[in-house]
């Protein structure tokens, strides 16, 4: 297979390849219309490099439609730096990074020539480990800021979106009265809920969560574990997690990555998580959900 790189500051100024091969701008606006519709992801061959360092290498996998897949392993091994090469995020990550390899989204290549990873990063939304609502707008404001940016919405179409968003991520019982409240007025786990509410705006394809409980006590973890197995009814989920708890609860499949002497993490396992933590088919796996190390 061969290998493609991309370096920082690699953009074009469309996104034909995940529209029809003769798409245009239009074509793509219109794309959003398929959001949450079930959307498969497939890895072949990714290496991620900070400078120099190789941080992962030669990672295939595939990210099953309407499914929770984890990403597991201990510290260092590259589960952050392997997510954040899904939507194109690692590109932005100081040191000079750089990809290689391929990230197909419904068969079409995230990293190929005249892709504008701006357009990637739209329709494949990120949560991260930190609540980040802005902290100088509302509750409301923060649900639709990236909507605003992007288009020029109806007041009619934002209160819409913000009920429906707030719905799907549980919130909306929560903070309907007090919508005009800064978005850090809330609680950890409501202001990571409404992070999530926010990328929910943006209709993504895929959605990313690199450890979005790492932060939060276990009543808020709890519903977030909740609300992505609810979200997986409609939405693709991609999750790293540290916890192997969390994993075997909300996860459908499992990939476990390890970074050996050479510093580098590479996929040591991968499928049902059910399969991957009763019959694990590698004894390295074995021994890391067993805690024998990690």
């Amino acid at each position: 297979m061969t290998q493609q790189t991309v370096a920082v500051g690699h953009a074009g100024t469309y996104f034909p390849a995940l529209t029809r091969p003769a798409a245009t701008t239009q074509d793509w606006a219109g794309a959003q219309t398929m959001a949450g519709s079930g959307h498969s992801m497939s890895v072949e061959q990714v290496s991620a490099w900070y400078g120099t360092h190789l941080a992962v290498k030669e990672v295939s996998m595939e990210i099953k439609p309407r499914a929770v897949t984890a990403l597991i392993g201990p510290s260092g091994c590259g589960k952050s730096t392997l997510i954040r090469c899904l939507n194109r995020m690692h590109e932005v990550t100081p040191g000079s990074p750089r990809v290689g390899g391929r990230v197909l989204l419904d068969g079409r290549d995230l990293y190929a020539p005249r892709v504008d990873p701006v357009q990637v990063r739209r329709y494949i939304g990120m949560v991260f480990q930190k609540p980040n609502p802005f902290p100088s707008m509302s509750i409301y404001d923060n649900v639709v800021a990236g909507l605003k940016l992007t288009s020029a919405p109806r007041r009619a179409e934002l209160d819409e979106t913000v009920e429906r968003c707030l719905r799907q991520a549980a919130l909306w019982d929560e903070v309907k009265d007090k919508l005009r409240q800064s978005g850090t007025s809330l609680s950890g786990g409501q202001q990571q809920r409404l992070c999530i509410a926010r990328a929910l705006a943006m209709r993504p394809h895929i959605l990313l969560m690199d450890e979005p409980c790492s932060a939060l006590d276990p009543i808020a973890t709890y519903k977030i574990e909740a609300l992505m197995t609810e979200l997986k009814r409609e939405y693709t989920i991609a999750i790293v997690t540290h916890n192997m708890q969390q994993a075997s609860r909300v996860a459908d499949y499992t990939a476990f990555l390890l970074a050996g002497d050479e510093g580098y993490g590479q996929l040591v396992e991968y499928g049902p998580t059910s399969q991957l933590f009763t019959t694990p088919k590698d004894e390295r796996t074995e021994a890391y959900i067993t805690g024998r190390f990690g």
